[in-house]
C-alpha cells in the first residue's frame, strides 16, 4: 500500500507572503526582529515581557510589547504561523489603520492589563507573560462570534454545541498539553476577542469618516503598497479597476465591467486598488 506526501508549494507560500497587507507584514517583522533581537540581547526579554509587579507609569509599555517577545524559535514560529492569517483576515475587513491602531493599542493594553490585575489582586501571583498567542485567541474568539451569528451551533452526536465556544476548548487542551503556556494570559485574550466580536468595545477603532479624511489628505493608498482602505468595506480592497465593455451576467446579476473577458465589477462604481 502506497502513501504521498506532498510538501507546500514553496511558489505559494511566496505569493501568499507577498500579498500580506501592511499592517500584518508590518507586525510579522517586528515579531521576527525582537525574537532575533533577544538572542543577542538577552535582557529584551525582562525588559519587554509583562511581569504583573513591574507594571508602573515608567513601565507601562510592557502591555504592548510583551505579544511581541518570544522565548524560543518553537515559541516564535507557532504563534506566528498562528497569528498571520487570522491578522491578514482582520486587516483585509477593518483596514490598515484600524489594525495598527489596536494592534499597538488598545489590543495589547486591554488583556494586559486583565491579567496584571487578576494576578496581583485575585491570584497572588506575579507570573510573567510573553508571545503573540494572546493575540491569536483574541482573533479567534472575535472569528468564532462572527460564526455564532450566521450558524449558532453544531452538532456532535446528539449535542448541540455553540459556535462561539471552540477557542475556549483550544485554550484548554493546549494549556493541558503544552508546558508553560498561560492560561490566564489566553483567556484574557479571548475575552477582549468576544467582546470586540459582540460590539461591546468598537467604539476603540476611529469612524470611518476619520480615517477617510486621513487617507485622503496622506493619500495613503497612493503612497503606501498593500495598504488597505476603509473604503474595502464598499469597494473591496484592490481599489478603482478599469472597465471597458458591459456584459450582463445571469438574470438580476447587473452589468459586471469586462476587460480581456474577465469581469472586474459593476460598472461604473469601480474598486479601490490595494495590496
Amino acid at each position: 500500500m502506497s502513501s504521498s506526501f506532498s510538501l507546500p508549494d514553496a511558489r505559494r507560500i511566496r505569493s501568499y507572503v507577498l500579498r500580506l497587507p501592511l499592517c500584518t507584514r508590518g507586525l510579522l517583522l517586528i515579531i521576527t526582529g525582537a525574537y532575533f533581537a533577544h538572542l543577542f540581547w538577552a535582557g529584551l526579554t525582562t525588559w519587554g515581557a509583562l511581569i504583573p509587579k513591574e507594571i508602573g507609569i515608567s513601565t507601562l509599555y510592557r502591555l504592548n510589547t510583551f505579544p511581541l517577545i518570544h522565548g524560543s524559535i518553537l515559541h516564535f514560529l507557532l504563534n506566528s504561523v498562528a497569528l498571520v492569517p487570522l491578522l491578514e483576515r482582520f486587516e483585509s475587513e477593518h483596514g490598515t489603520i484600524v489594525t495598527f491602531l489596536l494592534f499597538t493599542g488598545a489590543f495589547g493594553l486591554l488583556p494586559g492589563a486583565i491579567y496584571t490585575i487578576v494576578q496581583l489582586f485575585i491570584l497572588h501571583h506575579n507570573t510573567a507573560a510573553i508571545g503573540a498567542s494572546i493575540w491569536v485567541f483574541l482573533l479567534l474568539s472575535n472569528e468564532s462570534i462572527k460564526t455564532y451569528k450566521a450558524n449558532p451551533h453544531f452538532v456532535l452526536g446528539d449535542v448541540k454545541i455553540p459556535t462561539w465556544t471552540p477557542p475556549l476548548a483550544l485554550i484548554l487542551v493546549i494549556w493541558v498539553l503544552v508546558p508553560g503556556t498561560s492560561l490566564l494570559g489566553h483567556l484574557c485574550g479571548a475575552l477582549v476577542g468576544y467582546g470586540w466580536g459582540l460590539g461591546y468595545i468598537r467604539f476603540l477603532a476611529p469612524p470611518d469618516w476619520i480615517l477617510r479624511f486621513i487617507e485622503g489628505k496622506l493619500n495613503l493608498l497612493g503612497r503606501l503598497p498593500h495598504y488597505v482602505s476603509v473604503d474595502q468595506k464598499t469597494f473591496g480592497r484592490y481599489g478603482v479597476l478599469p472597465s471597458t465593455t458591459d456584459e450582463r451576467v445571469g438574470p438580476g446579476r447587473g452589468t459586471l465591467g469586462v476587460v480581456n473577458g474577465i469581469a472586474l465589477g459593476p460598472t461604473g462604481e469601480g474598486q479601490r486598488l490595494g495590496p
